[in-house]
């Protein structure tokens, strides 16, 4: 350990200019060559995009299509529905399994359902019965969901210093949307001189083999425990107590910071919309072709949206309260600017007026395809900017992975509930109308519950006295923050007189 020094200005990860020092905490050397590449927060992150490029990249590729690329999108969106069900159920206790049994472990259970799932759309390309099984798949898929989304919160931001959370989020929200782009290109690829509708075989076998080397990846990723972070400080690693430690854990987070429920209306927003993008515009207006070329430059459009507002939550320039600001009201302006666009389109057609088969569906050489693909690509932008936004949020509201679980628990249990409401309204056949003006209205609605949220509860730094679970000993009991500072003097002690431990 290179040294310590105490600061006012956090408590766990603070700025790179800060040299990371606050508080009393211990301030490490960081390992050098293949090594130190290895264990650089970067490289993980790099590593935790990918996992995310092979399985919820791919899922995205084969849900944009609009109904799973199937001539009946009634299966896929039941599918999605019950998806979305028991992911909403099983986010919200995510956060506890995954401080129980690591963030690695729980990235591999959480993969293997990608698989299953997209295995079982193979299956009913084979087997045109086989709709209850792909159905179960979603019910699955659901549960895993829920562990690795919670996992990749918890890593995403934990990683990161306070100047870095935008910029971490961008990377990783880059490298996860490349493969919804990579699968997008196969299947443009693949139906490029096609115009009828039609599943592809060949498309579900390449997307199933990816994933399961996706579900490898998190074996060779890096010990948490081992990570330094480019300012010197030691990720706090959850300490692993017993279920009941955990349980209460949650419970407490809650009772706690419950500033943090304001942005749960943000949360239901935040996947609502899919159903009306994928469903009822992009596989509502456009044939097949139309749709693979929008698909591909939607899941682009929100690899630039996650960077360009990731570099500007990170501006050290601004403060932190003026950034979370500023991007609040980007997403506002965006919500209108999209929204009103793509009315003039919704109030044209309903589902009466365009049925799956209708041969009157917008092509690429259509005349107005241009107009709306564009709409499409500011969905996109406004999907990832609306994303990352969320993200940050939780990022700054806490440096300790442990409550970073348990917020991007919260965060997927409540995004997933609003999922299973929008496809299970789809596959009901709610007008489409009916679907864009709720999705315009949660969107405007989650960002006027989050203002109030933000103006009281984000900081231009995070303070010891804002965390509670890293104050929590493996008993439940909550120390002071003198305390917590004065064990942690006695751990920098212990650690020093060990090299191997710096």
């Amino acid at each position: 350990m290179s040294g310590n020094a105490e600061k006012s200005s956090g408590y766990n990860s603070g700025n790179e200019s800060d040299n990371g020092s606050s508080q009393g905490v211990a301030i490490f050397e960081r390992p050098k060559g293949l090594k130190g590449l290895y264990y650089n927060p970067v490289t993980q992150i790099v590593m935790l995009g990918f996992v995310c490029f092979m399985c919820p990249g791919l899922f995205n590729a084969l849900t944009g299509l609009g109904g799973g690329g199937q001539q009946d999108a009634t299966t896929a969106s039941d599918a999605n529905a019950v998806l979305y069900g028991t992911f909403a159920a099983g986010a919200f206790f995510s956060g506890t399994i995954n401080n129980k049994l690591g963030p690695r472990l729980t990235l591999l259970l959480g993969t293997t359902g990608y698989s299953l799932y997209i295995g079982s759309f193979l299956a009913l390309n084979i087997h045109p019965h086989a709709g209850a099984f792909v159905v179960a798949s979603g019910g699955i898929l659901g549960i895993c969901a829920g562990l690795l989304w919670t996992a990749q919160g918890s890593l995403m931001l934990s990683y990161a210093t306070e100047d870095q959370k935008g910029r971490f989020i961008a990377i990783f929200w880059g490298i996860f949307n490349l493969g919804a782009v990579v699968g997008a290109s196969v299947s443009l690829g693949q139906n490029f001189h096609s115009t009828v509708r039609g599943p592809g075989p060949g498309r579900s076998i390449g997307f199933l083999i990816l994933t399961l080397i996706g579900v490898t990846i998190p074996i060779f990723m890096a010990d948490p425990n081992k990570m330094i972070r480019t300012d010197g400080t030691k990720v706090a690693t959850p300490r692993h107590p017993s279920w009941k430690v955990e349980l209460y854990g949650l419970y407490l987070t809650l009772r706690t910071d419950p500033m943090v429920i304001l942005l749960f209306p943000m949360f239901l927003a935040s996947n609502w919309f899919y159903a009306w993008q994928f469903n009822e515009y992009n596989d509502a207006l456009f044939n097949i072709r139309a749709r693979s070329l929008n698909n591909l430059v939607y899941w682009f459009a929100q690899i630039l949206g996650s960077i360009s507002i990731g570099f500007l939550l990170d501006r050290v320039t601004l403060a932190r309260r003026t950034r979370a600001f500023t991007a609040w009201a980007i997403l506002l302006a965006m919500v209108f600017i999209v929204h009103t666009w793509a009315y003039f389109y919704q109030r044209k057609y309903t589902r009466e007026s365009l049925p799956p088969d209708s041969p009157d569906k917008f092509d690429i050489f259509s005349r107005g395809y241009t107009g709306r693909i564009f709409l499409y690509i500011f969905c996109g932008l406004l999907d990832a900017m609306w994303q990352t936004t969320s993200y940050w949020i939780i990022g700054a509201m806490s440096n300790d992975p442990a409550k970073l679980a348990y917020f991007a628990g919260f965060y997927k249990s409540i995004q997933s509930a609003g999922g299973a409401g929008s496809w299970a309204a789809d596959a009901r056949k709610t007008p489409f109308i009916n679907m864009f003006i709720s999705t315009w209205v949660l969107l405007v609605a989650g960002l006027v519950f989050a203002l109030p949220m933000i103006h009281l509860r984000v900081k231009n730094h995070t303070d010891l006295a804002d965390e509670t679970l890293i104050r929590m000993d493996d008993s439940g009991r909550l120390l002071d923050a003198h305390e917590v500072r004065r064990r942690h003097r006695q751990l920098q002690t212990s650690a020093s007189a060990s090299p191997a431990q710096a």
